[in-house]
């Protein structure tokens, strides 16, 4: 499929410094445009956020280094090695999230640090300080100032889906094993042919609540708009997180909120792409059912209740070749 000359759909931007500052009036707006934005297009972008832009730089600067060290270095981090956690390095082409397209894309994963136990959770793998000094500590620091700032989304969805508790998702969130993700990807640069005949990461939706992505401006992503049957760039905004909804919040929703099917194409670019992606999953053992704001008298759910942990299982079983009962790399591609 094409993309059309005209966007079908626009991506929103969103400021939520009112709410930051605790700014209830504009609070009010920020509610309403995120509630528009997550029924369609499932996609926005938020400026106005407390992630400081010195961090933004220097994480950046650090992902560079790291995917510029040599494949053995990289490779003795591999994910293979992380018990029960999917942290670590991928190379270029291990995942196939489109037909028969090899994603081109490497990726660094790391979530909270834990010690081995259920699915997700664990010991993150890290390189040598040597081999990139300071890259675990920028990483380290990067990842609680996105957990932070998830947070404070899940609250303004909370506040989107006129639920009286701001704090409803607190707990799904921002406990002990909630199951957050962090994952740095390095696109490396095609030619227009290659590009053609490629994808830095397949057509895919997100298989958990929300994901809030840091993109360099290079671009590549692409949402599908469903009416129309087409794929649109989602463009580069300066000091912009793109945020988008997953098919659990969609399940939770019971439809209400939107989990849109997007991809990256490979940079056509001088330059190679880098993105950082952060996942918020949430806790294993939360039941997954209708919210009672999400549907009306009379009203069947769209979907029966299931756990964080056998969605997530199912999805991962579903959209991988490897052995079930393994630990799966998780649908990241953006």
């Amino acid at each position: 499929m094409a993309i059309d000359q005209v966007p079908s759909v626009t991506i929103p931007v969103i400021d939520i410094s009112g709410y930051i500052s605790g700014d209830l009036s504009r609070t009010t707006k920020i509610v309403e445009e995120l509630s528009a934005a997550c029924r369609a297009p499932g996609f926005f972008q938020i400026i106005g956020h407390d992630v400081p832009a010195e961090l933004r730089t220097r994480l950046f600067d650090k992902v560079a280094q790291f995917y510029a060290l040599p494949s053995t270095t990289k490779s003795a981090l591999h994910r293979g090695l992380s018990v029960n956690g999917a942290r670590g390095y991928e190379a270029i082409g291990t995942e196939i999230m489109e037909g028969d397209f090899q994603d081109q894309k490497e990726g660094f994963m790391i979530g909270p640090e834990l010690p081995s136990g259920r699915f997700l959770q664990g010991p993150n793998l890290w390189p040598e300080e040597s081999h990139c000094p300071a890259f675990r500590s920028t990483m380290e620091e990067y990842f609680a100032a996105m957990r932070s700032l998830s947070v404070k989304m899940f609250r303004l969805l909370a506040l989107s889906l006129g639920l009286d508790d701001e704090y409803y998702f607190d707990a799904f969130v921002d406990s002990r094993d909630s199951i957050s993700m962090c994952r740095a990807h390095r696109y490396p640069s095609a030619s227009v042919e290659m590009a053609k005949k490629s994808r830095g990461t397949g057509a895919h939706t997100d298989f958990g609540a929300m994901t809030l992505l840091l993109q360099d401006d290079i671009g590549g992503l692409e949402v599908f708009h469903r009416p129309s049957a087409t794929w649109n760039p989602v463009p580069y905004v300066k000091d912009a997180y793109i945020v988008n909804i997953g098919d659990m919040m969609e399940q939770w929703t019971n439809g209400r909120y939107m989990s849109t099917l997007h991809r990256v194409i490979s940079p056509v670019s001088s330059k190679d792409r880098y993105s950082v992606v952060f996942f918020n999953e949430g806790l294993l053992d939360q039941v997954i059912e209708c919210i009672p704001t999400c549907i009306e008298a009379g009203e069947t759910p769209l979907h029966p209740p299931v756990t964080v942990e056998a969605h997530l299982r199912k999805r991962y079983g579903e959209s991988y070749g490897e052995n079930k009962e393994e630990i799966l790399v998780q649908s990241v591609g953006s």
